[in-house]
């Protein structure tokens, strides 16, 4: 019962605009005073500064960095034209573009919020004005940036590794392939609205220069091999492959000269806010996670899930349900703070790879960027377009659809997931 008034204060306060991390650690101290545990509360700097203490987690800011830099170097229009070149010609060009181009952005930022922001001003207003409907365009560019999250470099598998002690860098390669088969269900989603919907394209398309889009694509390009190939073989940690992307994102924007010294402050002082709000949310979620462990929650869960005789593939099932009840409510942090603690150890006891379940469960919170009634993808589309939201919400199912598929197939057969990190003598 004190739960359920624990949750229900969350709720409430976050639906009254309240921000995340003031909701959970208001929330984190009235379930302290309910359950008698105020004492508790001195050891709580200790709890929350071990959490934030975690080499792994070093590498997020320089991400978030390298992903602001390279929104403001010319990088962006670099990709979208190589983009073209590819599949400009394509019924339903224009979206395919749009997918391709996230799924290249993936392989620099890792954050799907960089996606939205770089590709969301150039997007819907360029497909609008070749013929697509205005509240599509915003679909599909909300629904290509749940690539971003997955594909590395990503932010939110940094964050699972250093909260469940699994090797960031064997996530990253074990999150390629789920990633490129959340493109290829978009990009078949999108060929059959195309064709459904008669959208334009075809060999009349105008294309840019091969050579020159080809000059600029080129370095750009050559980013995530760079970051991710430091990484698998040795040569960087994840927070030198950060550092390195950032450095990487300046030399490009100077050569590009679409980037000056106000904007590289102006990067430096969103990467600070971001990285802050994201600290304190994590601060205050683990409040809630150490009020768990005191009262033997977990414990309590483990006996629960052994009376359902859950076990195997059942337990992911379920987890993955939860999941997308959470992104259907809640910010991803909270499931990624809160619930994974306290599920993921069940799940890896009764035989589930961590590295699997780790992916897993990362695509399921990406995808929940773009569920309604909270997804924050779309929310971000619908501010910065101005586009009504649950129009905008309508117009996605189609590919929030194509997505859960891909989880689900990614469930039952964890090997697709395994088989690169395996090859690559990683697990």
């Amino acid at each position: 019962m004190k739960a359920i008034v624990v949750l229900g204060l969350i709720l409430a306060l976050l639906f009254s605009g309240m921000a995340m991390a003031y909701a959970l650690g208001a929330s984190a101290v009235f379930a302290f005073w309910l359950t008698d545990s105020l004492r508790f509360l001195a050891a709580a700097p200790q709890r929350i500064f071990s959490q934030l203490d975690v080499f792994a987690i070093m590498a997020m800011p320089l991400f978030v960095l390298a992903g602001e830099l390279m929104n403001r170097s010319g990088v962006t229009r670099a990709l979208i034209d190589f983009s073209m070149l590819l599949l400009g010609r394509l019924r339903g060009g224009l979206g395919h573009v749009n997918i391709l181009t996230s799924v290249f952005f993936a392989g620099i930022s890792g954050s799907a919020s960089a996606d939205i922001a770089a590709l969301t001003n150039t997007f819907v207003p360029q497909m609008e004005r070749h013929g697509y409907d205005r509240y599509y365009a915003g679909a599909l560019t909300a629904s290509a940036s749940v690539i971003a999250p997955i594909i590395p470099p990503s932010i939110i598998l940094i964050m699972y590794g250093a909260i469940t002690s699994t090797d960031v860098a064997a996530l990253f390669v074990g999150g390629i392939v789920p990633g490129l088969l959340l493109a290829a269900s978009l990009f078949i989603t999108n060929a059959i609205i195309a064709r459904r919907e008669n959208h334009p394209g075809g060999a009349t398309a105008e294309l840019p220069p091969l050579w020159p889009t080809l000059r600029r694509a080129l370095p750009a390009l050559s980013l995530p091999g760079i970051i991710l190939g430091g990484i698998v073989f040795g040569v960087t940690t994840p927070i030198e492959a950060g550092a390195l992307a950032c450095a990487a994102a300046l030399l490009l924007g100077f050569a590009y000269r679409e980037l000056t010294w106000a904007e590289v402050a102006k990067s430096i002082s969103r990467t600070a806010t971001l990285t802050g709000s994201i600290f304190m949310i994590v601060s205050a979620a683990t409040l809630l996670s150490y009020l768990i462990v005191l009262h033997q929650i977990p414990d309590a869960l483990v006996d629960i899930v052994t009376s359902w005789n859950l076990e195997g593939i059942w337990f992911v099932l379920l987890i993955m349900v939860l999941f997308i009840i959470l992104g259907m409510t809640f910010d991803f942090m909270l499931g990624l703070l809160v619930v994974v603690p306290l599920l993921a150890p069940i799940a890896v006891a009764q035989g589930a790879h961590p590295v699997a379940l780790g992916v897993l469960i990362c695509v399921n919170i990406a995808i929940g960027l773009i569920l309604p009634p909270m997804g924050e993808g779309l929310l971000m589309v619908s501010t910065i377009t101005g586009q009504s939201y649950w129009r905008l919400c309508m117009r996605a199912l189609p590919f929030v659809a194509a997505e859960l598929v891909v989880l689900f197939v990614l469930a039952f057969f964890p090997e697709i997931i395994l088989a690169l990190p395996r090859a690559m003598g990683m697990l």
